[in-house]
């Protein structure tokens, strides 16, 4: 297994027909950094069909030893002007939200990612940067954000003092913006999971571009602020081609460690108990959790205080950098927040009357 550190800083849809999930094998997942799986091997993990289960609105490596050079003695030379010393690399500081429980589980350390050239994180999936220490976990939620769930998951994050990663859809986004902004203000990371959860594997390439650049759109244009350059996969599901394209654009992907399965475990103990016992054949790892069910949401606190009780430490992963969005996906998802205009609307008074 190959292991590269990471830098690290100590500051910190909707159609209602039900899809089927199809296994994936590991064509689906190319690329240089894509884990090559063998036939054997189990089938790739997977979250779920969001449309079957979607609330309705309103309701490290060692290196090889080389052969020893001979040693030459260096040539004598003058030395007229020595180099300037390399500036220090510049690092964003961010403010810790205050925590006022003395006994919180609270984030062990805070890790901040270059995400030029679109490394992927997750062990399921890739494998170049496996940052994370034994017994340390990441926690992330995918598909806000949502009313009344997306609130809870929050208020069980910050009794902890801890802070997570969220992957909203843009769709979603604009429904809500005041609960995406909720999570922006509690200072958790912010990224993007396509405009509305389509499986990206199985759309032409423009198709899925602009899943993906939409809900990015969406989600900054929402959070009225710039986001984090952090993409999820809906399905987990990528290819080759928007592997390279997440490159070209210096988004980082983001894939998986721990499936909590939160997308049929519905019970919040039983989800509680299966998760802990994925972590701790795993031992550490990236989580993913869905903070739009209500099951989840309930389950938070106990997980969270089960993996406090376990001697677990929290990672809380941020950007060096914002994501910088295209302007013409920032135009069409202005648009599509526009009210609907009708050509041959009456006028108003001739509509609408009081009348007492």
């Amino acid at each position: 297994m190959r292991r590269f550190s990471v830098l690290m800083i100590a500051v910190g849809a909707v159609t209602v027909a039900s899809v089927s999930v199809i296994a994936v094998t590991a064509k689906h997942f190319l690329g240089s950094t894509a884990v090559e799986m063998a036939s054997t091997a189990k089938p790739e993990l997977t979250t779920g069909s969001i449309e079957a289960r979607w609330p309705k609105p309103g309701v490290e490596r060692q290196p090889a030893v080389a052969e020893a050079a001979p040693e030459v003695a260096a040539p004598k030379v003058a030395v007229l002007d020595a180099e300037p010393a390399p500036e220090p690399e510049k690092r964003v500081v961010v403010a810790k939200p205050t925590c006022n429980n003395p006994n919180a589980l609270g984030v062990s350390r805070t890790v901040q990612i270059d995400t030029t050239g679109g490394p992927g994180f997750g062990m399921s999936q890739y494998r170049d940067y496996d940052f994370l220490q034994p017994g340390e976990v990441v926690l992330t939620f995918d598909d806000g954000p949502w009313p009344v769930t997306t609130p809870m998951v929050l208020a069980a994050l910050k009794a902890e003092c801890l802070q997570a990663t969220f992957f909203p859809i843009g769709k979603h986004a604009t429904w809500h913006p005041e609960v995406l902004k909720q999570v922006i203000a509690a200072g958790h990371t912010v990224g993007s999971h396509t405009w509305s959860h389509q499986n990206l594997a199985s759309k032409p390439p423009q198709e899925a571009k602009d899943e993906i650049e939409k809900g990015m759109s969406a989600v900054a244009m929402m959070a009225g602020t710039p986001i984090s350059p952090f993409f999820r996969y809906p399905q987990l599901r990528q290819t080759a081609d928007l592997k390279a394209y997440l490159a070209q654009r210096n988004v980082a992907a983001f894939s998986i460690d721990i499936d909590s399965e939160d997308f049929k475990i519905k019970k919040p103990d039983v989800l509680v108990r299966s998760t802990m016992a994925a972590l701790k054949k795993k031992g550490k790892g990236i989580i993913l959790m869905h903070d739009l069910h209500k099951w989840t949401a309930l389950a938070v606190p106990e997980l969270l205080a089960q993996l406090k009780a376990n001697g677990y430490k929290v990672v809380h992963v941020r950007a060096k950098d914002t994501l910088a969005t295209l302007p013409e996906y920032d135009a069409m998802v202005a648009a599509a927040m526009q009210p609907v205009k009708s050509s041959n609307a009456r006028a108003i008074s001739a509509v609408v009357q009081t009348v007492d």
